[in-house]
């Protein structure tokens, strides 16, 4: 045999290597990528952070909830954007009764002149306060579509659990928006001019 034949031979032998090595490589980026969205639910639990929030609780579960009229704990209410758009609270704080179902509405307004997707991310301060705020309505239940300059009102309706610890005189809601979806098309206008502002 040949040195050139050889030096085919010894390259072909490497190329098989280097093939196998990426099909493994492939395969665990793979596995990686399907693994990630457990991890990060897990993630979020652990730190109170929830992108995808599912409902905290059922109608059968308000009715059976006992309003504690001897306490009073104020919720402020707090909006954080990643984006061209405002994003809002109607009040800053409210005085509610454990038990009692309260309602607080928010206000986005979509700056841009294209249509966008967006999600809302809740926390809560104290962290501890997060596993006694009840959330039976809210716009963080799901991602929402926004039109070109777009005004919206969204509303949370919540209560907080009676057994909330009695030295929690305070929770603030605080939830951040941002963009997830659409993106401007190439050539599309700048951010919009203030039409539809609240």
């Amino acid at each position: 045999m040949s040195q050139e034949e050889q030096g085919a031979g010894s390259r072909r032998k490497l190329n098989a290597n280097m093939l196998g090595k990426l099909l493994v490589i492939a395969g665990l980026m793979f596995g990686f990528g399907y693994a990630l969205v457990p991890i990060y639910k897990q993630i979020c639990e652990l730190t109170g952070v929830n992108i995808l929030t599912p409902k905290d609780i059922s109608v059968k579960e308000i009715s059976n909830s006992q309003i504690d009229r001897t306490r009073e704990v104020t919720v402020e209410f707090d909006a954080n954007t990643q984006g061209p758009w405002r994003f809002r609270p109607t009040v800053a704080s409210m005085k509610v009764h454990p038990g009692e179902m309260t309602q607080i509405v928010y206000e986005v307004v979509n700056k841009q002149s294209y249509k966008m997707d967006a999600q809302a991310i809740p926390s809560y301060a104290p962290q501890q306060a997060a596993n006694y705020f009840k959330k039976m309505e809210c716009f963080c239940f799901k991602q929402q579509t926004l039109e070109p300059n777009e005004a919206r009102q969204m509303p949370v309706v919540f209560y907080l659990d009676p057994a909330l610890p009695k030295d929690v005189k305070t929770i603030t809601l605080s939830y951040t928006f941002f963009e997830v979806g659409m993106k401007p098309q190439a050539g599309a206008a700048q951010a919009g001019n203030g039409q539809g502002k609240l």
